[in-house]
């Protein structure tokens, strides 16, 4: 593992459980700062309600360590607005916040007219069909922000357990993050190696950083948004806080495919042009104390075509 990584890990890796809510609630009062919590959703009926309801109850009215929460619907066929304005939140479309720049579909089009709703000092953005939400969710991301000047962006680190026709694997989910985006990382960004969960949905910034970045359109938003913030404001600022275990809706192999498609897109649309890609893999296994970090090398050696390698000895098949 390279040392400006296992420092980065050592120094910027947090737990969830550290903070509570009030502490929290009461770093933000004294601070003055605001905060805004924003779902992006689309046909989230089953799940959206729960969420808007326990932040609310927990964070706005219990503790006030919440100023709004808004949802962005891109354009739902079902009661997802209904329901989530039922729960308290805000709701806005697409289509109507900067009408001008018109709508283009997408993940990423809901968190940048998200950010573009909301007056929040610190944005939150969490994925509206998580199973089971935790507040905590939202405290841990806070966490790092409000105790620390100097980390600008937290995401979110988990376990995804991952449903099939044999019952729950622990672990199993995340597979475009391990098949796409942590060896990408890994070859061109090697300092941004560290994160575990690097196309993770839930993570907060301050509205000073994101409002300085790109947000691509479709679900290579998380992902340029790491690499840009980084280059931005250097990885250090940079951080990912251990919420547990984090439960949603999985989709086909082929919405998989279409995901890892736009992420490649992101990554070579910003891949340095110097250099060769670095050849260490950085994995992550959950272990009793948190998680811990495993270094493989992927380096490849290509051979030369076997016509090549016959001209240059003379030599002759056997």
């Amino acid at each position: 593992m390279r040392p400006d990584v296992r420092r980065w890990l050592r120094r910027r890796t947090f737990s969830a459980a550290t903070w509570g809510a009030a502490e929290l609630a009461e770093a933000r009062r004294a601070q003055g700062a605001t905060v805004s919590v924003v779902l992006p959703a689309l046909d989230e009926e089953p799940t959206v309600g729960a969420i808007v309801t326990a932040v609310r109850e927990e964070l706005v009215r219990r503790v006030a360590l919440v100023d709004e929460v808004v949802v962005v619907d891109s354009g739902s066929a079902d009661r997802t607005a209904a329901v989530a304005a039922a729960a308290g939140a805000r709701v806005v479309d697409t289509t109507t916040v900067l009408a001008a720049h018109g709508r283009v579909p997408g993940k990423g089009e809901a968190l940048w007219k998200g950010l573009a709703a909301t007056s929040g000092d610190l944005v939150v953005f969490v994925d509206a069909d998580l199973v089971g939400f935790d507040p905590q969710f939202v405290v841990g991301l806070l966490g790092p922000l409000l105790t620390d000047p100097g980390i600008g962006y937290v995401k979110a680190l988990y376990d995804r357990p991952l449903s099939t026709t044999e019952g729950i694997v622990p672990s199993g989910g995340g597979r475009v993050t391990e098949l796409v985006a942590r060896p990408l990382l890994n070859a061109f960004w090697p300092e941004l190696a560290g994160f575990v969960q690097p196309l993770s949905g839930e993570y907060a910034g301050r509205r000073e950083l994101l409002e300085q970045v790109p947000f691509v359109s479709g679900y290579g938003v998380e992902f340029g948004l790491l690499v840009d913030l980084a280059a931005l404001a250097g990885v250090d600022a940079l951080a990912q806080v251990d919420l547990g275990t984090r439960r949603h809706g999985h989709q086909s192999d082929a919405a998989l495919g279409r995901m890892a498609g736009q992420i490649l897109q992101t990554a070579l649309s910003r891949r340095p042009h110097a250099g060769a890609p670095a050849a260490d893999l950085l994995q992550f296994l959950r272990t009793a104390d948190g998680v811990e970090a495993v270094s493989w090398n992927v380096g490849v050696t290509e051979r030369p075509p076997m016509s090549a390698v016959r001209a240059e000895t003379g030599g002759s098949r056997p």
